[in-house]
């Protein structure tokens, strides 16, 4: 059975059909790779029975983390430092915040300030 060749590749001496076949898989796998790579998932912490779960968490730079108040009081997720702060969450809300910069970040519901938890960021690898 003859095997089918694109007129394109034909053309090109034996030499040569093998760096340009092997060029058009590597380009064919780029591109597949690109759309098929999902956005990331973003960290969850549940604010559940009056506690952040878990109440340590590190993730890189670039890491999303979502809190998650699984109770039926509201709850604020608030950074000691300032750099973020949701708005109250009633059950089954949530508050997602993109960690930019490497650090330790301390945080507390404003409303229940026995809540704390933190989040280690550390650079990538």
């Amino acid at each position: 059975m003859p095997r089918s060749t694109s007129p394109a590749v034909a053309t090109l001496s034996p030499r040569r059909r093998g760096p340009v076949a092997l060029g058009l898989g590597i380009l064919a796998s780029l591109v597949l790779a690109t759309r098929s790579a999902a956005p990331p998932v973003p960290a969850v912490i549940e604010l559940k029975a009056f506690m952040f779960a878990p109440t340590a968490l590190t993730v890189t730079v670039g890491t999303a983390v979502a809190w998650k108040n699984l109770d039926a009081e509201p709850h604020t997720v608030a950074s000691i430092d300032g750099a973020f702060r949701s708005g109250a969450l009633d059950q089954g809300e949530s508050f997602t915040f993109t960690f930019a910069k490497p650090g330790t970040y301390r945080y507390v519901c404003s409303i229940h300030p026995q809540m704390t938890g933190t989040v280690i960021v550390t650079a990538p690898p």
